[in-house]
């Protein structure tokens, strides 16, 4: 059974660091803002069947999000203890949530248009995208005094993020990024240094 434990640091700095995206969702397939959804069967079935494929990082510190389905997916992965953590969280999109692109964009099209183009634009009332990156950056500084080997499971919002961080780029460089559900981006090096190794690389079964 998976056991769910504060965050900690303290520990030796630099290290490396998986980052894994959760499973399609209902959201996912309809292009909506999410709310905490939970898994639908077949994400938590494919979580299940690539587990073997991280096989090989059972000396990895495991983290998550702590929305449903980011828990619902280190499960079936089948951590045995892992740290929640906020910092993983999905983007907060405030008022969106629940909505779709579509009808968002029908209501508010200036909205639509100042987040997709402004990253200091928060329409919605939550994080804009210059909000998510520094959360993500303070997350990184803090991931890089723990373990040595991080394995943390989260939302393809917060990978990009990731990326664009550790790769130093301007903050629209976030719309320019394409991370599928169920992959996985590895990250070496420490606070400031970081070098990519692997970029939304799907996690599949071994055969």
């Amino acid at each position: 059974m998976t056991r769910m434990t504060g965050a900690g640091h303290g520990r030796s700095p630099g290290g490396r660091i998986t980052l894994v995206t959760h499973p399609a969702t209902t959201a996912t397939t309809v292009a909506a803002f999410p709310t905490d959804d939970p898994l639908p069967a077949a994400g938590a079935t494919a979580a299940r069947s690539a587990a073997p494929a991280l096989a090989g990082y059972g000396s990895a510190g495991w983290s998550c999000g702590p929305a449903l389905r980011c828990r619902q997916t280190v499960a079936a992965l089948g951590a045995a203890e892992v740290t929640i953590d906020d910092g993983l969280d999905e983007c907060d999109y405030g008022s969106w949530r629940g909505r779709t692109l579509d009808e968002v964009a029908a209501a508010d099209p200036a909205g639509v248009d100042a987040w997709l183009t402004d990253p200091d634009a928060a329409p919605h009332g939550g994080e804009s995208v210059r909000d998510l990156l520094y959360r993500v950056r303070t997350w990184l500084d803090g991931t890089a005094s723990g373990a040595p080997r991080t394995l943390a499971v989260t939302h393809a919002s917060v990978v990009r993020a990731v990326l664009v961080v550790a790769l130093g780029a301007p903050p629209s460089a976030f719309w320019r990024l394409d991370v599928a559900p169920l992959t996985r981006t590895d990250l070496s090096g420490r606070s400031g240094a970081w070098t990519v190794r692997r970029t939304a690389e799907r996690l599949r079964p071994r055969a």
